[in-house]
């Protein structure tokens, strides 16, 4: 029963990993996923953030407006670290469970924990693996730029604000090179499958 981290920074192709690796069998825990189910109306963590940074945050339908957030703290160390300091404690305590309910339901399962912010949120004692999807910072910052309309500042500063290359490599067992074609990427996530098959 893997447990399995796999990370990457912004618009690195991780979610594509994690997708193959879905229709291959692994249970994925998807990180951003469980941040915005507690970041819903009525949820502990969306009423925090709200005192913490004010109405302008929350949208004109009630839910949370990320970007106004985003907008705050992608620019500002201190509150993303305030952000942070509500979001992630709640995120851990969330994931664990849901990673006791997939054992629960299938004592080999693999699960795979799709999370961008594993050095800044959880650490590495848990795993018995963890995977870094890596394109350099550049490519990331043009997939932004062309794929999600992002400004050349704004994207910078989403790579800035996150753990540089060198520290996220430096926490890979496994590295998935998503530089390149989207079949080479789907190669590698095919080839790691079998390896933790094999286990």
């Amino acid at each position: 029963m893997p447990l399995i981290a796999l990370t990457g920074g912004i618009a690195s192709g991780k979610s594509t990993i994690a997708g193959r690796l879905a229709e291959h069998g692994a249970i994925v825990v998807d990180a951003d996923r469980t941040v915005r189910e507690l970041q819903q109306p009525g949820q502990p963590v969306f009423a925090q953030i709200v005192d913490a940074f004010g109405e302008g945050v929350v949208a004109a339908d009630g839910s949370l407006d990320r970007a106004a957030v985003g907008s705050i703290v992608f620019h500002d160390g201190e509150r993303l670290a305030e952000l942070n300091a509500i979001v992630h404690p709640a995120v851990k305590a969330e994931t664990q469970r849901k990673f006791r309910e997939a054992f629960d339901a299938d004592p080999d399962a693999v699960i795979v924990y799709d999370v961008p912010l594993l050095r800044e949120a959880r650490g590495t004692g848990e795993w018995d693996s963890v995977v870094v999807a890596h394109a350099p910072a550049e490519v990331r910052i043009q997939r932004m730029i062309d794929n999600r309309g992002m400004t050349r500042d704004d994207a910078t500063a989403r790579v800035r604000s996150q753990a540089s290359d060198e520290e996220r490599l430096a926490l890979a067992d496994v590295v998935i090179d998503t530089g390149g074609t989207l079949e080479h990427t789907l190669e590698q996530a095919n080839r790691l499958w079998a390896e933790l098959s094999a286990r």
